[in-house]
């Protein structure tokens, strides 16, 4: 007779997706939210305005410079970042409830935010840096885009360097060569992290029972 499966309790992880402008997060994130259940997006708050086809409460909280500044003041937010000249940052509550909760949460944002919440909760956190195949392969893709002007996508291209440059401080590298290929490496990851020892909360009870056996 087999013993009855339970779920050992465990606390959520912060999971975080970083690249530069047009390599590839943003869809990766997309289709992992799609495939896996127990992660939620973390929707961040910005300065800037509303993309064709985005939505308020579900791609990102829209406000404006002074409520922002109000949020920062309060330290609602659990990293921040100014990036092409508009803020964006990460409300701390709810990310903690789902924490807390055994929910993972998946964080599309630069390594500025990700440096913050290493500072903030290392424990919590794991961070994957997606690199493109080539500069040329990154200007096509924002060029493919069509969501921002000639004169955006020049700026994007010309910041790629640097934010590139940042690769070493994460966890883990992934060059998106092809779409579903990192998509299932992220889920790997993601399975791995799941399982980290200090993670799994409730192991000391389970072990505990294991070992009154007899």
């Amino acid at each position: 007779m087999t013993e009855e499966r339970g779920e050992i309790e465990r606390r959520g992880l912060m999971l975080v997706l970083s690249s530069p402008s047009g390599a590839g997060k943003t869809t990766i994130s997309r289709l992992l939210l799609e495939r896996d259940k127990n992660i939620s997006l973390s929707v961040s708050v910005t300065t800037r305005t509303k993309r064709p086809g985005e939505v308020e409460a579900r791609d990102y909280y829209f406000v404006d410079p002074t409520e922002f500044n109000l949020m920062l003041n309060r330290q609602e937010l659990l990293e921040h970042a100014k990036v092409f000249d508009h803020y964006y940052g990460t409300p701390k509550a709810p990310v903690e409830q789902a924490l807390s909760a055994g929910k993972d949460v998946l964080f599309d944002i630069d390594w500025q935010g990700e440096q913050q919440l290493k500072q903030s909760a290392r424990n919590d956190l794991a961070s994957v840096f997606i690199l493109p195949p080539s500069t040329g392969e990154l200007a096509r893709r924002l060029q493919q885009r069509a969501q921002d002007p000639a004169d955006v996508v020049a700026a994007r291209m010309a910041k790629a360097p640097d934010e590139i440059s940042h690769w070493p401080e994460y966890d883990y590298i992934i060059i998106n060569y092809d779409i579903e290929e990192s998509v299932a490496q992220v889920q790997a990851i993601l399975a791995a992290e799941r399982l980290r020892r200090e993670r799994q909360i409730g192991l000391t009870e389970f072990v505990k029972r294991l070992r009154e056996w007899r």
